[in-house]
């Protein structure tokens, strides 16, 4: 059965490398749009996100893409966010002098420490840019056939804590522990980039197509 696949084009996401990964990943369908109708008519909806969450903020809203994925949501629609998508969808966000968000997820979205040093007083870049570990700390259908600490690839100065949200089902360590995913009902979320991830970015694209959004 074919599954369609709405990319959310807000302006503010690397779209085709998206795109590109999930139709590697199996989609024969795949969408990048900002149509209230096609979002509304996919089977399964991505919400990327790279930049400055102020502009992703105001772009989804001038758009009037908040209250198409709030829409989708409740209806039970698949709902992948991935990087500011993720930041996105929380309370708030320290970026930008503060931004309140979609407040969708319990959250607040915090900078690393500057400067920033792991347990043994070496210092961390930020951003935090590469291959880092993400342990599963819940089940869910997503992390299906991925192994637990699997690497996935991050870019992100700003990280929701792993104990500021009871929705987190993945997290990594860079000095801090921070979540590497959190998931409510329908949604998944991820502040790594899949479409980044080759292998284990491709397995977990090809679980959400075929996700129900139940868990």
């Amino acid at each position: 059965m074919t599954r369609t696949v709405a990319v959310i084009d807000y302006g503010m996401g690397n779209l085709h490398s998206v795109e590109s990964a999930v139709r590697q990943a199996g989609a024969t369908a795949v969408t990048v749009t900002s149509d209230r109708d096609a979002i509304l008519a996919a089977d399964s909806i991505i919400f990327p996100g790279v930049g400055a969450i102020r502009d992703c903020i105001d772009e989804f809203r001038r758009l009037g893409c908040d209250e198409t994925l709030r829409l989708a949501i409740s209806r039970g629609t698949p709902v992948l966010a991935i990087c500011v998508g993720m930041q996105s969808l929380m309370t708030h966000s320290e970026e930008n002098d503060g931004v309140d968000c979609l407040d969708w997820v319990d959250g607040l979205v915090t900078r690393f420490p500057m400067p920033h040093c792991d347990t043994d007083g070496k210092k961390l870049k930020v951003p935090h840019m590469g291959w880092n570990q993400v342990v599963q700390t819940q089940s869910h259908p997503l992390w299906d056939g991925i192994a637990d600490a699997a690497y996935f690839y991050f870019v992100h100065s700003y990280y929701l804590p792993a104990s500021d949200s009871g929705a987190v089902v993945g997290t990594f360590d860079y000095g801090v522990q921070g979540s590497a995913a959190v998931a409510k009902n329908n949604v998944f979320a991820t502040q790594f980039h899949p479409e980044k991830s080759h292998d284990n970015g491709i397995k977990l694209l090809s679980n959400f197509l075929t996700w129900d959004g139940t868990c």
